[in-house]
Protein backbone atom coordinates (compact mmCIF):
# COMPACT_ATOMS: atom_id res chain seq x y z
CA UNK A 1 0.00 0.00 0.00
CA UNK A 2 1.16 3.20 -0.77
CA UNK A 3 1.30 4.93 2.42
CA UNK A 4 0.15 8.40 1.20
CA UNK A 5 -3.88 6.58 0.39
CA UNK A 6 -6.46 8.47 1.93
CA UNK A 7 -9.42 6.06 3.21
CA UNK A 8 -11.93 5.51 0.55
CA UNK A 9 -15.60 5.75 1.39
CA UNK A 10 -18.31 3.63 -0.87
CA UNK A 11 -22.00 4.73 -1.51
CA UNK A 12 -24.60 2.95 -1.50
CA UNK A 13 -26.73 0.65 0.54
CA UNK A 14 -28.22 -3.00 0.01
CA UNK A 15 -31.63 -2.83 0.32
CA UNK A 16 -31.47 -6.54 1.97
CA UNK A 17 -29.38 -5.07 4.51
CA UNK A 18 -30.19 -3.90 8.31
CA UNK A 19 -32.65 -1.43 9.81
CA UNK A 20 -31.78 1.80 11.15
CA UNK A 21 -31.42 0.75 15.02
CA UNK A 22 -28.96 -2.29 14.19
CA UNK A 23 -27.23 0.19 11.63
CA UNK A 24 -26.63 2.19 15.06
CA UNK A 25 -25.88 -0.67 17.17
CA UNK A 26 -23.58 -1.87 14.50
CA UNK A 27 -21.28 1.42 14.33
CA UNK A 28 -21.28 1.70 17.71
CA UNK A 29 -19.69 -1.71 18.28
CA UNK A 30 -17.17 -1.09 15.68
CA UNK A 31 -16.32 1.96 17.53
CA UNK A 32 -15.89 0.13 20.42
CA UNK A 33 -13.72 -2.30 18.60
CA UNK A 34 -11.38 0.44 17.08
CA UNK A 35 -11.21 2.22 20.31
CA UNK A 36 -9.87 -0.88 21.75
CA UNK A 37 -7.42 -1.19 19.13
CA UNK A 38 -6.41 2.11 19.18
CA UNK A 39 -5.96 2.79 22.67
CA UNK A 40 -3.94 -0.68 23.69
CA UNK A 41 -2.80 -1.76 20.53
CA UNK A 42 0.83 -1.53 19.85
CA UNK A 43 2.41 1.23 18.31
CA UNK A 44 3.88 0.40 14.62
CA UNK A 45 5.15 3.03 11.86
CA UNK A 46 4.55 1.67 8.79
CA UNK A 47 7.91 1.47 7.40
CA UNK A 48 8.91 -0.55 9.88
CA UNK A 49 6.36 -3.34 9.14
CA UNK A 50 5.09 -3.68 5.78
CA UNK A 51 3.83 -7.21 6.11
CA UNK A 52 1.12 -5.28 8.61
CA UNK A 53 0.21 -2.81 6.12
CA UNK A 54 -2.17 -2.79 3.61
CA UNK A 55 -5.74 -0.88 2.12
CA UNK A 56 -7.64 1.26 4.99
CA UNK A 57 -10.91 1.22 4.43
CA UNK A 58 -13.49 3.89 5.67
CA UNK A 59 -17.45 3.57 6.88
CA UNK A 60 -18.17 1.09 4.59
CA UNK A 61 -16.58 -1.40 2.28
CA UNK A 62 -18.73 -3.62 -0.43
CA UNK A 63 -18.45 -4.46 -3.72
CA UNK A 64 -16.47 -1.09 -5.01
CA UNK A 65 -13.96 -1.17 -2.79
CA UNK A 66 -11.25 -2.52 -4.85
CA UNK A 67 -12.06 -0.36 -7.58
CA UNK A 68 -12.38 3.21 -5.31
CA UNK A 69 -8.71 1.93 -4.22
CA UNK A 70 -7.19 1.00 -6.63
CA UNK A 71 -7.78 4.50 -8.47
CA UNK A 72 -6.49 6.05 -4.92
CA UNK A 73 -3.53 3.83 -5.04
CA UNK A 74 -2.48 4.91 -8.43
CA UNK A 75 -3.03 1.07 -9.78
CA UNK A 76 -4.34 -0.14 -12.47
CA UNK A 77 -7.43 -2.76 -11.67
CA UNK A 78 -7.25 -5.71 -14.83
CA UNK A 79 -10.88 -6.58 -14.35
CA UNK A 80 -10.98 -8.56 -17.50
CA UNK A 81 -8.30 -10.96 -17.27
CA UNK A 82 -8.37 -13.62 -18.93
CA UNK A 83 -7.33 -15.41 -16.17
CA UNK A 84 -6.23 -14.58 -12.33
CA UNK A 85 -5.23 -16.17 -8.93
CA UNK A 86 -4.82 -15.63 -5.92
CA UNK A 87 -0.61 -15.68 -6.00
CA UNK A 88 0.95 -15.18 -9.37
CA UNK A 89 3.22 -17.82 -9.12
CA UNK A 90 2.74 -20.28 -5.85
CA UNK A 91 6.50 -20.92 -5.73
CA UNK A 92 6.90 -17.76 -4.36
CA UNK A 93 5.72 -19.37 -1.11
CA UNK A 94 9.18 -21.23 -0.90
CA UNK A 95 11.28 -21.02 1.78
CA UNK A 96 13.88 -24.08 3.60
CA UNK A 97 10.35 -24.97 6.04
CA UNK A 98 8.27 -25.10 2.82
CA UNK A 99 8.64 -27.12 -0.75
CA UNK A 100 5.75 -25.89 -2.92
CA UNK A 101 6.59 -29.22 -5.18
CA UNK A 102 5.21 -31.05 -2.57
CA UNK A 103 1.74 -29.43 -3.04
CA UNK A 104 -0.89 -31.63 -5.12
CA UNK A 105 -0.57 -29.33 -8.42
CA UNK A 106 -4.21 -29.24 -9.11
CA UNK A 107 -4.10 -27.54 -5.52
CA UNK A 108 -0.99 -25.16 -6.99
CA UNK A 109 -3.87 -24.23 -10.22
CA UNK A 110 -6.21 -23.41 -8.04
CA UNK A 111 -4.33 -20.92 -6.17
CA UNK A 112 -2.31 -19.63 -9.77
CA UNK A 113 -5.92 -19.10 -11.86
CA UNK A 114 -8.39 -18.74 -9.23
CA UNK A 115 -10.77 -17.37 -11.59
CA UNK A 116 -11.26 -20.86 -13.89
CA UNK A 117 -13.53 -22.27 -10.53
CA UNK A 118 -16.86 -22.19 -9.39
CA UNK A 119 -16.97 -21.96 -5.95
CA UNK A 120 -19.61 -23.89 -3.72
CA UNK A 121 -19.74 -23.26 0.58
CA UNK A 122 -21.43 -24.73 3.59
CA UNK A 123 -21.15 -23.42 7.20
CA UNK A 124 -20.81 -24.85 10.10
CA UNK A 125 -21.38 -22.96 13.66
CA UNK A 126 -20.43 -24.90 17.18
CA UNK A 127 -19.39 -23.89 20.41
CA UNK A 128 -20.59 -21.73 22.73
CA UNK A 129 -18.39 -18.73 20.90
CA UNK A 130 -20.91 -19.02 17.81
CA UNK A 131 -23.32 -16.71 19.79
CA UNK A 132 -20.82 -13.80 20.22
CA UNK A 133 -19.02 -14.24 16.42
CA UNK A 134 -23.15 -14.40 15.25
CA UNK A 135 -24.01 -11.23 17.06
CA UNK A 136 -20.56 -9.78 15.33
CA UNK A 137 -21.78 -10.18 11.68
CA UNK A 138 -25.25 -9.19 12.33
CA UNK A 139 -24.47 -6.13 13.78
CA UNK A 140 -21.38 -4.65 12.16
CA UNK A 141 -20.42 -7.39 8.97
CA UNK A 142 -23.63 -6.75 7.42
CA UNK A 143 -23.40 -3.17 7.93
CA UNK A 144 -20.03 -2.57 6.26
CA UNK A 145 -20.51 -5.71 3.74
CA UNK A 146 -17.55 -6.89 4.82
CA UNK A 147 -16.14 -10.37 6.72
CA UNK A 148 -20.05 -11.47 6.24
CA UNK A 149 -19.78 -14.71 6.76
CA UNK A 150 -22.99 -16.95 6.42
CA UNK A 151 -25.19 -17.54 9.46
CA UNK A 152 -26.58 -20.13 7.81
CA UNK A 153 -26.08 -23.37 5.23
CA UNK A 154 -29.19 -21.59 3.07
CA UNK A 155 -27.16 -18.24 3.00
CA UNK A 156 -25.44 -19.52 0.29
CA UNK A 157 -27.39 -22.39 -0.86
CA UNK A 158 -27.49 -20.65 -4.26
CA UNK A 159 -23.64 -20.40 -4.55
CA UNK A 160 -21.13 -18.14 -4.33
CA UNK A 161 -19.78 -15.63 -6.76
CA UNK A 162 -15.82 -15.26 -7.34
CA UNK A 163 -14.43 -12.54 -8.95
CA UNK A 164 -10.82 -12.23 -9.07
CA UNK A 165 -8.79 -8.88 -10.05
CA UNK A 166 -5.26 -8.32 -9.93
CA UNK A 167 -4.28 -4.75 -9.02
CA UNK A 168 -0.74 -3.82 -11.04
CA UNK A 169 1.75 -1.24 -10.60
CA UNK A 170 1.25 1.21 -13.57
CA UNK A 171 4.60 1.80 -14.61
CA UNK A 172 6.07 -2.17 -14.39
CA UNK A 173 2.84 -4.44 -14.37
CA UNK A 174 4.03 -5.68 -10.98
CA UNK A 175 1.43 -7.50 -9.24
CA UNK A 176 0.67 -5.45 -5.66
CA UNK A 177 -2.27 -6.82 -4.56
CA UNK A 178 -4.54 -9.49 -6.03
CA UNK A 179 -8.73 -8.60 -4.99
CA UNK A 180 -10.72 -11.68 -4.25
CA UNK A 181 -14.69 -10.14 -4.01
CA UNK A 182 -16.84 -13.18 -2.93
CA UNK A 183 -20.81 -12.65 -2.92
CA UNK A 184 -23.56 -14.84 -2.12
CA UNK A 185 -25.37 -15.41 -5.25
CA UNK A 186 -28.98 -15.53 -4.16
CA UNK A 187 -28.58 -12.20 -2.57
CA UNK A 188 -25.13 -10.35 -4.20
CA UNK A 189 -24.39 -9.33 -0.48
CA UNK A 190 -20.35 -9.18 -0.39
CA UNK A 191 -18.96 -12.28 2.19
CA UNK A 192 -15.59 -11.26 1.25
CA UNK A 193 -13.58 -8.37 0.17
CA UNK A 194 -10.11 -9.50 0.56
CA UNK A 195 -6.40 -7.92 -0.61
CA UNK A 196 -3.80 -10.98 -1.29
CA UNK A 197 0.01 -11.17 -1.64
CA UNK A 198 2.67 -13.15 -0.30
CA UNK A 199 4.81 -11.52 2.51
CA UNK A 200 7.03 -12.44 5.47
CA UNK A 201 6.54 -11.54 8.95
CA UNK A 202 9.50 -10.37 11.25
CA UNK A 203 9.51 -12.98 13.18
CA UNK A 204 8.94 -16.16 10.76
CA UNK A 205 11.64 -17.54 8.56
CA UNK A 206 9.38 -18.30 5.51
CA UNK A 207 7.01 -16.69 3.82
CA UNK A 208 3.06 -16.51 4.33
CA UNK A 209 -0.14 -15.69 2.21
CA UNK A 210 -1.24 -12.39 3.52
CA UNK A 211 -4.84 -11.52 2.99
CA UNK A 212 -5.97 -7.95 3.98
CA UNK A 213 -9.50 -7.11 4.65
CA UNK A 214 -10.53 -3.24 4.64
CA UNK A 215 -12.26 -2.29 7.98
CA UNK A 216 -13.17 1.12 9.43
CA UNK A 217 -10.36 3.28 9.71
CA UNK A 218 -8.55 0.26 9.76
CA UNK A 219 -8.04 -3.63 8.57
CA UNK A 220 -7.96 -6.95 9.40
CA UNK A 221 -4.68 -8.57 8.51
CA UNK A 222 -3.97 -12.57 8.19
CA UNK A 223 -0.63 -14.00 7.78
CA UNK A 224 -0.92 -17.63 6.97
CA UNK A 225 1.85 -20.03 7.19
CA UNK A 226 2.14 -22.68 4.52
CA UNK A 227 2.20 -26.28 5.60
CA UNK A 228 2.89 -29.38 2.82
CA UNK A 229 1.05 -32.41 4.11
CA UNK A 230 2.08 -36.20 2.93
CA UNK A 231 -1.03 -36.34 0.95
CA UNK A 232 -0.22 -33.43 -0.91
CA UNK A 233 -2.77 -31.25 0.50
CA UNK A 234 -2.00 -27.86 1.70
CA UNK A 235 -2.43 -26.19 5.44
CA UNK A 236 -2.19 -22.26 5.67
CA UNK A 237 -2.32 -21.87 9.11
CA UNK A 238 -2.79 -18.11 11.27
CA UNK A 239 -1.11 -19.24 14.62
CA UNK A 240 2.05 -18.14 15.88
CA UNK A 241 3.31 -17.48 19.67
CA UNK A 242 4.41 -13.79 19.60
CA UNK A 243 3.85 -10.46 17.69
CA UNK A 244 5.84 -10.97 14.34
CA UNK A 245 4.95 -14.41 13.89
CA UNK A 246 1.70 -15.62 11.18
CA UNK A 247 -1.19 -14.93 13.15
CA UNK A 248 -4.25 -12.38 12.75
CA UNK A 249 -3.95 -8.66 13.48
CA UNK A 250 -6.62 -6.31 13.75
CA UNK A 251 -4.82 -2.67 13.06
CA UNK A 252 -6.35 0.99 12.93
CA UNK A 253 -4.59 3.90 11.68
CA UNK A 254 -4.13 6.86 14.27
CA UNK A 255 -4.16 10.31 13.09
CA UNK A 256 -0.19 10.70 12.76
CA UNK A 257 -0.42 7.83 10.27
CA UNK A 258 0.59 5.30 12.74
CA UNK A 259 -0.82 1.99 13.37
CA UNK A 260 -1.68 0.53 16.62
CA UNK A 261 -2.23 -3.05 16.18
CA UNK A 262 -3.21 -5.94 18.47
CA UNK A 263 -2.37 -9.85 17.60
CA UNK A 264 -5.40 -11.57 18.43
CA UNK A 265 -5.54 -15.33 19.48
CA UNK A 266 -7.89 -16.18 16.26
CA UNK A 267 -6.76 -19.19 14.29
CA UNK A 268 -7.61 -19.84 11.10
CA UNK A 269 -6.75 -23.61 9.24
CA UNK A 270 -7.40 -23.62 5.88
CA UNK A 271 -7.32 -27.13 4.28
CA UNK A 272 -7.15 -27.56 0.74
CA UNK A 273 -7.44 -31.10 -0.45
CA UNK A 274 -8.68 -32.96 -3.43
CA UNK A 275 -11.30 -35.90 -2.13
CA UNK A 276 -11.91 -38.89 -3.24
CA UNK A 277 -13.56 -38.32 -6.56
CA UNK A 278 -10.73 -36.00 -7.47
CA UNK A 279 -12.69 -32.73 -6.43
CA UNK A 280 -11.31 -30.27 -4.79
CA UNK A 281 -12.38 -29.29 -1.31
CA UNK A 282 -11.53 -26.87 1.59
CA UNK A 283 -12.42 -26.51 5.30
CA UNK A 284 -11.64 -23.61 6.62
CA UNK A 285 -11.81 -23.69 10.44
CA UNK A 286 -11.72 -20.43 13.12
CA UNK A 287 -10.78 -20.88 16.35
CA UNK A 288 -10.74 -18.29 19.32
CA UNK A 289 -8.25 -19.33 22.41
CA UNK A 290 -8.82 -23.12 21.22
CA UNK A 291 -12.64 -23.24 21.03
CA UNK A 292 -13.97 -23.45 17.59
CA UNK A 293 -16.94 -21.75 16.31
CA UNK A 294 -17.21 -22.11 12.43
CA UNK A 295 -16.12 -24.14 9.86
CA UNK A 296 -16.39 -23.22 6.32
CA UNK A 297 -16.59 -26.16 3.77
CA UNK A 298 -15.96 -25.24 0.19
CA UNK A 299 -16.11 -27.32 -2.98
CA UNK A 300 -13.88 -25.73 -6.25
CA UNK A 301 -14.58 -26.76 -9.78
CA UNK A 302 -13.43 -26.15 -13.20
CA UNK A 303 -16.22 -23.51 -14.91
CA UNK A 304 -17.30 -24.69 -18.31
CA UNK A 305 -14.73 -24.16 -20.70
CA UNK A 306 -11.98 -23.32 -18.05
CA UNK A 307 -9.73 -26.02 -18.47
CA UNK A 308 -7.26 -27.13 -15.63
Amino acid sequence: MRAGVRDVTVEGSDPRGPNRVEIALGRGLEWAIQRWVATGGRRVAPDAAPWLVGPIGAERIGATFYAAYAAEAGLDAEREAPVAGLLPNFAVLGSSGFDPARVDPAICDFYERTSNYHLDVWSQWSGPLRFFARTLIYLVSRNIQQLNLPMSPSATSAGMSSEVIPLRERRTGEVVFTSWLRRAAATGEVIYAGFYTASRPEHYDGVCVKVVFPLPGGSATVLLRPEAQEDGSLKLISAGTRFGDPGYYRVHRIQDGKLRVRYLPLKETIHVFRDAAGILRTHHTFAFWGLRFLTLHYKMTPRPGAGS
